[in-house]
C-alpha cells in the first residue's frame, strides 16, 4: 500500500493538470479511485500510529 502523500501527490497532480477546465471522464475515474486509496492509507497510518 502506498502512503496517503503519495497518493495525495497524484491527486494534486490531476488538479494541476486540469488548469481550471472541467475534468474528463477519465480524470474523474482516477480521482475517484486515487481517493478511496487514499483514505485506505490514511486509516492505515492512523491505526499504526496508534
Amino acid at each position: 500500500m502506498r502512503s496517503a502523500a503519495v497518493v495525495n501527490e497524484q491527486i494534486r497532480a490531476i488538479v494541476v493538470r486540469a488548469q481550471g477546465r472541467p475534468w474528463t471522464v477519465a480524470e474523474r475515474a482516477l480521482y475517484g479511485l486515487l481517493l478511496e486509496e487514499w483514505a485506505a492509507a490514511v486509516r492505515s497510518e492512523v491505526v499504526e500510529a496508534a
